[in-house]
């Protein structure tokens, strides 16, 4: 199984290629041959790279205002609720044909698929990604679907840093630092925020401080800020006062502002990837889902209008901040909700935007709550309400991102406000703790776990982790009970052939654990036959157990610590309910279907960083029970296939297949075809039971 995956990864992929460097010419070596050093090019590279992604993002805030004011037009000619709902609409549509057609890695918000990039193709973007990320990006958010700008300019800005590397014939270490460039450039461009741009790379994109990177990183951050200042100014963000702390008294206030801002986060975490799971389950054309979601966002928008839930929302944060807003508590708590279910059904749906700029809302919004509340009941010790709204903000994007210093420098930086670094810094840290316990995974990180990538500094690590206990636990497991005296464990044992056996009493829980060197010792000390299991074995409260939630990986590191051959499973909301065990055994299983998967990804990878030129695309279809190729050979079929076409692989239980013409499809068989683009609706025909109404397949469009 793992062998026939790893074949296909190394199989060259059909179709042709396209790439930045038609002659093969390796410019850096040219460069090294007429006197310029490594260190130079790369120097020079990240100045490229950051004054073209400043171009780009002052391109991208450009069209973004047009289409904004084509919307405005829309609303005037034919009404508020019709023009909304008619722009966003038609947006979605546009935006998720680009989508599906072009550049999947466009869809959502765009950091994510920056960060597998570097995990897994060393730092290879495709070409197509920048262009449809810009115009879906600004369809999306200029039409008013409730995203940041932040996430399309950073993969703008990483995909310009990757196609620069790959044209220099760079290595893919030095691939990597120009993504990183990239995306330090988008964010010191949007937001003219170099300092934090830089350490945004670092501590997200790379995660990785190091003197290497953070050189050339800065240098493309600052030629991003420079460019996009030539056309902007030395603009700030968000002008609101400077806010002292006025007494320490309210510290322990800033601190119930840091754990709300980890349930903000948290809660918003969860409701993004609910909607997308959501959406991505409907089996529809990727256009009718992005056209929906934008709908859907439009009618939670249109009820608050005024406070900024459709697009960015910049110029709201900016009046919570300084509080020039009269709003109840109540009525922020709504705005604050809708904006998390906004911008939920706008990227959740596949929309084109970025998590940034919304978590700063809901942030300033939450802020101004407790601020009004803290100000209401202690008018003396909290007179600045938009105090905490300028700390809420980099509170809940911490929560959410887990990058505390790029939140307290970014604050600090939009607001030019130092007055209030030690409660930013407080808030931001507890936050950052409080939703590392509630929930192992970032904003971003969260996509990357779901397609099996475990994503630390930078790199995709333990295979393993990609398994969880739950998928290769044995629930057929032998016991004893636990007053099974010294003979009769004797006994079971040499029945078993088994090592170590689960203690359970007379209803079945869980009370300890027995290992055949327990019995073993028992008789060396001459024990009294009517010694128990329970009296010689390990109790319940010191055994070590883990979850079907818990990923093998760490079942093996706490294995590991005492060198354990197995861990029993238990219910995690009663420890002394037994599932199940998992043994060494187990661990082999566990590392070949890791292995399977990391094949899978690899491979679909691959296909990713094709870029195909004459409408080729791979596509892969899902059979259901029906369905024409259901119990046929491949054989019988094929004579009804395109001439142009490839069927590359079969994933089925787990298992990639290579296809032969004796190969039987089955109910449940993922099939990935090449074809050319005009033929899917034939091999869809000679696949499916019903080609025109049932598009169970899932298309990733490589150009």
């Amino acid at each position: 199984m793992v062998q026939e995956a790893r074949d296909t990864d190394t199989a060259p992929a059909p179709g042709p290629h396209f790439t930045l460097n038609p002659f093969h010419i390796n410019f850096s070596n040219f460069l090294s041959h007429v006197g310029v050093s490594q260190d130079v090019t790369l120097i020079l590279s990240a100045v490229v790279v950051g004054a073209l992604t400043g171009l780009g993002a002052v391109f991208f805030i450009w069209l973004m205002h047009q289409i904004s004011l084509g919307t405005d037009w829309l609303r005037s000619a034919i009404g508020m609720v019709g023009g909304t709902l008619l722009a966003m609409g038609s947006a979605g549509i546009v935006v998720g044909w680009m989508i599906d057609r072009w550049a999947r890695e466009a869809k959502g918000h765009g950091v994510p698929e920056v960060m597998e990039a570097i995990a897994m193709r060393g730092g290879r973007i495709r070409s197509p990604v920048a262009a449809v990320k810009v115009i879906a990006s600004s369809l999306t958010i200029g039409t008013g679907g409730s995203a940041g700008r932040e996430g399309p300019i950073v993969q703008v800005g990483s995909a310009l840093g990757s196609m620069l590397a790959q044209w220099l014939h760079f290595s893919d270490e030095r691939i990597r630092t120009l993504v990183a460039c990239g995306s330090a450039a988008g964010i010191a461009a949007t937001f003219n925020a170099p300092i934090a741009g830089a350490i945004f790379a670092l501590e997200v994109i790379l995660g990785n401080f190091t003197v290497r990177y953070f050189g050339v990183v800065v240098i493309s951050a600052v030629s991003a800020s420079i460019t996009s200042r030539a056309f902007f100014g030395d603009v700030l963000a968000f002008h609101v006062p400077a806010y002292p702390l006025n007494d320490v008294r309210e510290l322990p206030i800033y601190v119930v502002l840091g754990l709300l801002s980890a349930l903000v986060a948290v809660a918003f975490i969860k409701m993004l990837y609910s909607s997308e799971h959501v959406f991505d389950a409907w089996r529809v054309p990727l256009y009718v889902r992005t056209a929906v979601g934008m709908l859907l966002t439009g009618v939670v928008g249109l009820f608050f209008y005024d406070y900024g839930i459709l697009g960015p929302g910049l110029h709201a944060i900016g009046e919570t901040a300084a509080m020039n807003v009269n709003l109840s508590v109540t009525v922020l708590a709504m705005i604050l909700v809708a904006k998390m279910l906004a911008t939920s059904l706008t990227l959740g749906s596949g929309n084109s935007g970025g998590v940034f700029a919304p978590s700063l809302f809901m942030g300033a919004t939450l802020g101004g709550i407790v601020g009004l509340a803290a100000n209401h009941f202690w008018p003396g010790i909290a007179p600045n309400p938009g105090a905490y709204a300028i700390v809420g903000m980099a509170a809940t994007f911490s929560g959410a991102a887990r990058a505390p210093i790029t939140a307290v420098l970014i604050v600090f930086e939009m607001s030019s406000d130092y007055k209030l670094i030690i409660p930013l810094m407080l808030a931001t840290v507890l936050s950052t703790l409080i939703a590392e316990a509630l929930h192992d995974e970032s904003i971003y990180t969260l996509k990357l776990k779901e397609k099996g990538i475990r994503w630390q500094r930078g790199r995709d690590i333990d295979v393993l982790q990609s398994v969880t206990v739950g998928e290769i636990i044995s629930r057929n497991f032998d016991s004893v009970p636990a007053d099974f005296t010294l003979p009769e464990l004797t006994e079971r044992f040499e029945q078993t052939h088994r090592h170590g056996l689960p203690i359970l009493d007379e209803d079945g829980k869980l009370c300890g654990l027995l290992t055949i060197s327990d019995l073993d010792r028992a008789l060396d000390d001459n024990k009294p036959s009517e010694t128990t299991a329970l009296e010689i074995g390990v109790p319940l409260r010191d055994l070590l157990v883990t979850t079907p939630e818990e990923t093998m990986g760490a079942a093996l590191a706490l294995m590991g610590t005492r060198g354990l051959g197995r861990l029993p499973v238990v219910d995690p909301t009663d420890r002394s309910r037994l599932l199940g065990m998992v043994r060494r055994s187990d661990i082999i299983r566990a590392y070949y279907i890791a292995l399977a998967r990391r094949a899978e990804i690899q491979h679909r990878a691959k296909r990713q960083a094709m870029t195909n030129i004459d409408g080729t695309i791979f596509t892969d279809f899902i059979l259901e029970e029906g369905d024409k190729a259901v119990g046929k050979r491949l054989a019988e079929l094929s004579p009804n296939f395109p001439k142009a076409c490839i069927l590359v692989s079969i994933r089925r239980s787990g298992r990639l297949l290579i296809p032969h013409g004796e190969t039987v499809f089955q109910a449940g068989d993922k099939v990935t075809v090449f074809v050319n683009t005009q033929d899917v609706d034939q091999i869809q025909s000679c696949l499916r039971q019903n080609s025109a109404g049932q598009e169970e397949h899932v298309a990733e469009h490589e150009g």
